[in-house]
């Protein structure tokens, strides 16, 4: 890592010694008055460095931390999530309005201690939705769910294609993002509305696991933030490793319409997002009059299928190529495709959610496309 990137995460450290009294956590530093407490502690003496270290919070090369870095600021809309000050400055621990920000926080800084270990974090318990919506009683999760949320909604989507005939193309219509890691959404499902819920019909709510793996510091290491193990290894005897977490599955309901009933409910998830994606091109070159092509690398993912090849060839994707066929019911069921394809957990984080979110748009994109399948 080039010295920059550690100048990023030193800065981002610097704030624990003021910090390290307001650790809620077990196992971390004993709480220190301001007499005792030194000017600076080297990294290797500050609890769980090296557990952060290790996680996406502190990786300083990373887009997440670097794409600002030629303007030499981070805009508010990005800030929040994106820098230790812009967090601050959002939850309103620097004395400024919570729940907005106020100004544009300087490049150089990942996710640091002071960002979750403050003061105001410790009084957060609620956390309000990119749909309007807010949910209390989180306790330590709203720390995770402020940025785990995603940024666009039902409600975003609806004010999009409102007034606009279902199949009708629209210039006025653009792909929307609901942004990455949207964990928090997922979580909540119908409580934070973060896929596209259609009308008329209901949707999961937040999904429940027996205690004590019901929450994001429960099943997720606190630091290092990858999913834990071994807990889930006591009940689940095909759980060996992160991978194999993947096998669990609880009900013996064929959800993706292959007939197996053993196959971990993430297979089941990723089958019926393939089978999605497949309507989604069909409808686009069938009904939108327009080959449409999928890049979960490259933004703004969805592109003309210039060859009707069924991918994105070389060439493909980039911005003078994006796909501009949008019609409401198109853009819909994008939009969910997109909501699951950013979550890579969605299977553990609410798999009914995710998969009714699924039935539902393939069921109107085509609704032969449904039939012989179980919606949860």
């Amino acid at each position: 890592m080039c010295s920059r990137y550690r100048v990023r995460q030193a800065l981002s450290v610097l704030g624990f010694v003021a910090a390290t009294a307001l650790l809620p956590l077990a196992g971390a530093a004993q709480e220190a008055t301001p007499a005792e407490a030194p000017a600076m502690i080297p990294a290797e003496r500050v609890p769980f460095f090296h557990d952060w270290q290790s996680s996406p919070h502190a990786k300083a090369d990373a887009r997440a931390f670097t794409n600002w870095d030629d303007k030499g600021e981070i805009p508010e809309a990005c800030s929040r999530c994106h820098s230790t000050p812009g967090f601050l400055d959002y939850i309103g621990a620097d004395g400024s309005a919570v729940g907005s920000v106020e100004a544009k926080a300087p490049t150089g800084t990942v996710i640091g201690c002071m960002a979750c270990h403050n003061e105001t974090t410790r009084q957060m318990s609620g956390v309000t939705f990119p749909s309007g919506q807010r949910v209390e009683d989180l306790g330590a999760e709203a720390r995770c769910m402020t940025c785990h949320q995603g940024r666009e909604s039902t409600l975003s989507v609806n004010r999009a294609v409102a007034g606009i005939g279902d199949d009708t193309v629209s210039p006025d219509l653009a792909f929307i993002n609901v942004h990455y890691r949207a964990a928090g959404a997922t979580l909540m499902g119908t409580l934070a509305r973060g896929g596209y819920e259609y009308d008329g019909q209901t949707y999961a709510s937040r999904r429940r696991h027996a205690e004590p793996f019901d929450s994001c510091i429960t099943c997720h290491e606190l630091h290092s933030v990858q999913p834990k193990v071994e807990p889930c290894a006591a009940c689940h005897d095909r759980v060996t490793d992160r991978e194999s977490l993947r096998t669990i599955r609880k009900g013996k309901v064929d959800y993706d319409g292959d007939g197996d009933v053993t196959e971990g409910i993430a297979a089941e998830v990723t089958a019926l997002h393939e089978r999605l994606l497949e309507a989604i091109k069909a409808y686009g070159k069938d009904v939108a009059g327009t080959a449409i092509a999928y890049d979960g690398h490259a933004h703004p993912y969805f592109f003309i299928d210039k060859d009707s090849s069924g991918s994105v060839e070389e060439g493909e994707a980039v911005g003078d190529n994006k796909y501009a066929s949008w019609t409401p019911r198109l853009l819909r069921a994008a939009y969910n495709y997109q909501f699951v394809a950013k979550d890579p957990g969605a299977y553990a984080h609410n798999a009914p959610y995710v998969l009714q979110l699924m039935h539902d748009s393939l069921a109107d994109l085509d609704k032969a496309a449904v039939e012989g399948l179980v919606r949860p």
